[in-house]
């Protein structure tokens, strides 16, 4: 069964794809993932190959990505570790996909990768009443703050060097291989971009986004 190719919608404060699964307008809510890209990724690249290149829209992913999440990535229209300029902007296209599409606002989740990473944590900071857990991909920065909610770290070549500090504001330990808790960080020996490949295709991590309704 193919997967159903994602919309580009431009009549928004930011143009963005939207990746509906089958039966997304139905009775039953379903949870929404938004996806934050890197720096290469804005504009003026083309948003289709930007955002599909990482993050949950790649090609090859869990089927979980499309089948079980609506999915959200916009793109800022101009490169930069500026997500937090945008962030009344995201937060009006996660209404407008939750009150259009039956997105869930109980289980609405936030991921980005590198200066999307550090978006995740800026936007959560900001909005904490927005997103039920938070999914950073080698982040290039630490939070200022704890932003008081369930985190996935998937660490790599820029984050693994401020390990130490990451772990001590988020209170993080080790996914390991059993049933990972609310705090938890990964790490696969990769380099920047290769970390991003391997964690999106890692479907228990959303299954465990999946575990944590706010």
């Amino acid at each position: 069964m193919t997967r159903p190719e994602p919309k580009l919608i431009e009549s928004a404060p930011l143009r963005y794809l939207l990746s509906l699964p089958r039966g997304a307008d139905a009775a039953d809510a379903r949870p929404v993932l938004v996806f934050l890209h890197g720096y290469d990724e804005g504009a003026p690249m083309d948003i289709h190959g930007a955002l599909t290149l990482h993050g949950p829209l790649r090609p090859g992913n869990p089927a979980v990505a499309v089948e079980e999440f609506i999915v959200v990535a916009p793109q800022l229209p101009v490169r930069g570790d500026l997500w937090m300029r945008s962030a009344d902007a995201v937060r009006d296209i996660v209404r407008r996909v939750q009150a259009e599409h039956g997105g869930d606002p109980r289980r609405t989740y936030l991921t980005g990768f590198s200066f999307g990473g550090n978006g995740v944590f800026d936007l959560a900071l900001a909005q904490p009443d927005t997103w039920a857990a938070l999914w950073a991909v080698d982040p290039t920065r630490i939070p200022p703050r704890d932003p008081g909610l369930p985190v996935w770290l998937s660490s790599g070549e820029i984050s693994r060097r401020r390990q130490p500090g990451f772990n001590a504001m988020l209170r993080l330990e080790s996914a390991g291989t059993g049933l990972p808790g609310d705090r938890v960080y990964t790490d696969a020996g990769k380099d920047h971009v290769g970390t991003a490949t391997l964690a999106y295709r890692e479907e228990r991590i959303y299954r465990w986004l999946l575990e944590r309704p706010g």
